[in-house]
């Protein structure tokens, strides 16, 4: 057979044994099947001959085909505390598991060849590590902890599961209790730890501030500023002048404020509403940070590289520099701005009649806060009302017309899910004083109404338009996922209708409509979540399954995310004529790098702001050790099942803690059952429990069931 030949059938029968759908075959089945004449078998023959020899397809001793196991591969070794670990590829979607014995020496963040060594119970793939090709970590940040002749690092991250050994000539002076960054000299391997050196002494442990500084160094969080940077941002913000304002709509006497928390320092986005006739025009103002941070300029590097501003327990983490987020791009009280403006026009319906995009000055007429706005819609007294008098009209037509866009959205089948955020409050040391749920209110929907307005409106201008551009897209949910999800609701009484595979996102907001003011509601809410793919950035308009949006993308906060300051300046060239066909090749040759980036940058701020809340909580409950609180059953695993409380703490009641039985955890059930009493502990189940410890460094919040009703009777 001639060779461009055979390597065309190659392909097209090794594609076809590839199908998840195929089933080992003879090659006679697989002639009968591909309807192969039996003039040209010997040519099948020769090519399943070849693919074998490729070590592509193997065949059994019974004579069948089968794709082969892939036997090397190179990924990223993740350690566990116990000394396991696994191997993540990137093109599977499934670790390899690696077993204690076999992890060749590897560290955390290791690239490395792995061989296949079989599955782990007959399902995951298990590997051996045979070759360490790059490490991924160079510097680890940990606690110090000096003996008489050595010195060695705690690490902070909990999967490196041995201390970091420090010769005391290398420990710049550290002392015990001192958090520390400490460089790998030697990564060790078999039974010797890994060597370093201390490279910074971050301060004490109990030093204000110190706790959260260690986890910004562990994530790799750049904090600072390079001093060109600042001066570059220096430099270019200054107050908006005549020239600035030259061929841009001005809107500074429209009635315009910005509805912000008390504490907000950067306010990038501003809106004002007025009436002609039964229509609303809506006008939703963004900094025009784009016309500060020019492309490729040192800030848009450090913009770009950071991706988002970081929001932790006790500081911010800003994308650009504070002269900008919180000085010329912050929509400040009575100040010219320039900013990007969406003008939108709706019925009395909320449906959107049209819109406009337009480079704008704006003067912010009043700051308004959301507990004030809230306080203004429900009746603040005749001295507010006096104060606010002239913002009351516009401020009850938002409402009006928030109610109107949300109700759209619902019908269209968009979810809602109305989880509280935490708030912890810390005193000047850094310590925790409060933990409670902040809610959401009238105030805070009305601007997310109206940002989502503006979001969408803009991603499906773009897309119409045909340009590059950076979407926000959400993935239709697994649908193996969401059986699971409607077999554990139906142990509450609920249903979930699925079509085949698929759930419209109207039949997640049914649930979660009925569920509503429900003991279950959080729980449930919580796993509907889980069951959600994880929303990220993209070139493709794919949609938004959480919105029920066909279009949707951010482009209302260019000040803390890059996304949206990248389509700002899309936006602003393509206003002013000048997307011509090399900027068009230009945004498509790096808005995939600017999307994947983005992407990867938004999970590592949120992964750092949970942990960061989870020390607080830790730390928080240390001075509640031993008092008693009532919470809802929010996880069951085999080795216990966690607690919320009331003010979002969590916490686990161990196994091993709950009576004089032996409890069974079975997998689906979302249960543990007693085996001699048959008492059992359901998922959304109320208990009361009392705090039993606290590990800050892992933590963790472990909990112990409230034994007696005397102790019950003090809650």
């Amino acid at each position: 057979m001639e060779k461009e030949k055979l390597e065309k059938r190659k392909k097209v029968i090794f594609e076809f044994i590839c199908d998840p759908h195929y089933v080992p075959m003879k090659q006679k089945e697989l002639a009968v099947l591909l309807q192969i004449p039996k003039e040209e078998r010997p040519d099948l023959a020769e090519v399943l001959e070849e693919l074998v020899e490729e070590q592509k397809l193997t065949l059994s001793k019974r004579g069948r085909y089968s794709r082969a196991e892939k036997k090397y591969a190179v990924g990223t070794f993740t350690s566990h505390a116990k000394g396991f670990g696994f191997v993540s590829l990137e093109e599977e979607t499934e670790d390899w598991f690696i077993g204690e014995k076999d992890t060749g020496g590897a560290f955390l963040g290791d690239t490395v060849r792995v061989e296949l060594k079989g599955r782990v119970g007959g399902r995951r793939r298990e590997g051996v590590v045979t070759e360490i090709l790059a490490h991924g970590i160079t510097e680890v940040v940990g606690t110090f902890e000096r003996s008489k002749n050595f010195g060695f690092v705690v690490p902070d991250n909990q999967r490196i599961a041995k201390d970091i050994f420090i010769p005391l000539e290398r420990s710049q002076g550290a002392v015990t209790g001192h958090k520390v960054v400490a460089e790998i000299t030697d990564y060790g391997g078999g039974r010797k730890n890994p060597e370093g050196r201390i490279t910074e002494i971050l301060g004490h442990s109990s030093d204000p501030g110190a706790d959260i500084l260690s986890m910004v160094r562990a994530y790799q969080l750049p904090e600072e500023f390079s001093q060109r940077e600042l001066s570059q941002a220096e430099r270019v913000a200054k107050p908006v002048s005549e020239g600035d304002r030259k061929g841009r709509l001005d809107l500074r006497e429209e009635l315009c404020v910005t509805i912000d928390g008390e504490d907000a320092k950067d306010l990038d986005d501003a809106v004002s509403l007025r009436r002609e006739g039964e229509t609303y025009i809506l006008s939703v103002h963004i900094a025009d940070v784009a016309n500060y941070v020019q492309e490729n300029s040192a800030l848009d590097r450090a913009a770009s590289q950071r991706g988002t501003s970081v929001y932790l327990a006790d500081r911010v983490i800003p994308m650009l520099p504070r002269s900008l987020s919180n000085g010329i791009c912050s929509l400040n009280e009575g100040e010219d701005r320039l900013a990007l403006s969406c003008i939108m026009t709706f019925d009395p319906r909320g449906k959107l009649l049209g819109h406009t995009l337009a480079e704008t000055v704006i003067r912010v007429r009043k700051r308004l806060s959301y507990p004030l706005v809230q306080e203004l819609l429900e009746g603040a007294g005749e001295e507010k009302e006096r104060e606010y008098g002239e913002l009351l009209p516009m401020l009850k037509e938002m409402e009006k017309l928030s109610r109107l866009l949300r109700a759209r959205r619902r019908k269209r089948g968009a979810i809602d899910f109305d989880f509280p955020e935490t708030k912890i409050i810390l005193d000047d040391r850094g310590r925790p004083l409060e933990i409670r749920p902040c809610e959401r209110s009238t105030a805070t929907r009305l601007i997310e109404d109206f940002m989502l307005a503006a979001n969408e409106t803009v991603a499906a201008d773009y897309f119409w338009q045909a340009q590059p551009f950076l979407y926000r897209v959400h993935e239709n949910p697994d649908g193996d996922q969401m059986k699971k999800l409607g077999v554990f609701i139906r142990n509450f009484g609920y249903t979930l209708h699925l079509g085949g595979d698929e759930v419209h996102p109207g039949e997640v907001q049914k649930l979660l409509d009925k569920i509503a003011g429900t003991p279950e509601e959080a729980l449930l809410s919580r796993l509907t979540l889980r069951a959600m793919k994880q929303a990220r950035y993209s070139t493709d308009c794919t949609g938004h399954f959480g919105l029920a949006a066909r279009y949707y993308c951010h482009f209302t906060s260019p000040i803390r995310r890059y996304p949206d300051l990248q389509i700002h300046r899309i936006i602003k060239e393509n206003l002013r004529g000048r997307l011509n066909e090399e900027r068009v090749e230009h945004y498509a040759a790096i808005l995939d790098k600017a999307a994947k980036h983005s992407s990867e940058t938004e999970r590592r701020a949120d992964e750092i702001e949970r942990e960061t809340q989870k020390l607080k909580k830790a730390e928080y409950m240390e001075s509640h050790i031993g008092e008693l609180y009532e919470g809802v059953i929010s996880g069951i695993t085999n080795y216990g099942m966690y607690v919320e409380l009331p003010n979002t703490v969590e916490g686990l009641v161990h196994v091993h803690s709950l009576e004089d039985d032996f409890y069974e955890y079975r997998e689906g059930d979302y249960e543990l059952r007693g085996e001699r009493t048959g008492k059992t502990y359901r998922l959304g189940q109320r208990v009361r429990i009392q705090v039993k410890a606290v590990d800050r460094l892992c933590r963790t919040i472990d909990f112990s069931l409230a034994e007696s009703s005397a102790e019950e009777d003090k809650l």
